[in-house]
């Protein structure tokens, strides 16, 4: 068994804590939105410049005036602020968000992240995830274990062009949420199904198991019906 994105994302969700400012990037953290809890105060940011982004529209209840940096439809919570994108890089670069999640093409066992550019193909830009990279206070990634032809994204070093360099402390993928340490990446749970062995396989660098490794608590199915692991 393995964790849908949907699945990475509500893992992500039950993470963040109370009074976090979080920015969201492109792909699949955006789904983290859908999944947080409305008891706590949650602050989320899109670089295209909004403080206070809420989960999906329902269908039929599209803002067509409302759009993420992910250039998805989104919804406003209650106090939501909107703002030009010279005051939304302000915050990122100024060191405001307390946390960045990010998608990743590879992350080396330093910390180092590659996400912008895969070796060979053609991208329109870098987008603002420099930015966030070394602004934020904690970088998340939110990826797949490997990609899919099956090679390790967890990387001892990225061949990919970098994003930034020894920043991200934690990877949450459909196998595992992996700590990244002064002495390399460390399992901290495994996804329903998925053991130590078959995580170590698929990973491209040493990992170590915290002695208080455990398997993730996480349902099948979410409360509104979607699927969170396969």
């Amino acid at each position: 068994m393995s964790l849908t994105r949907d699945g990475i994302a509500w893992r992500i969700a039950h993470d963040l804590p109370e009074g976090a400012y979080v920015n969201l990037g492109v792909g699949m953290p955006v789904l983290v939105a859908n999944f947080l809890d409305r008891s706590r105060e949650v602050f989320l940011h899109s670089e295209n410049g909004i403080l206070g982004v809420g989960p999906r529209p329902a269908k039929g209840e599209v803002d067509l005036d409302l759009i993420s940096a992910g250039k998805g439809f989104c919804t406003l919570a209650p106090g939501a602020a909107i703002f030009d994108q010279p005051i939304s890089f302000a915050m990122m670069r100024g060191g405001h968000l307390t946390h960045a999640i990010l998608g990743a093409i590879e992350v080396a066992a330093n910390g180092d992240f590659a996400n912008w550019k895969v070796p060979g193909e053609a991208v329109p830009g870098v987008g603002g995830a420099m930015d966030l990279a070394v602004g934020a206070k904690r970088v998340w990634v939110a990826m797949t274990h490997v990609t899919n032809k099956g090679a390790p994204k967890i990387v001892e070093c990225c061949a990919a062009p970098l994003t930034a360099r020894a920043c991200v402390k934690r990877i949450y993928t459909d196998m595992a949420v992996i700590d990244v340490t002064p002495d390399g990446f460390m399992l901290r749970e495994t996804a329903p199904g998925c053991d130590i062995e078959s995580i170590r396989a698929r990973t491209g660098a040493a990992l170590a198991v915290a002695s208080d490794c455990r398997t993730m608590d996480i349902p099948e199915v979410a409360a509104d019906g979607t699927r969170l692991a396969n």
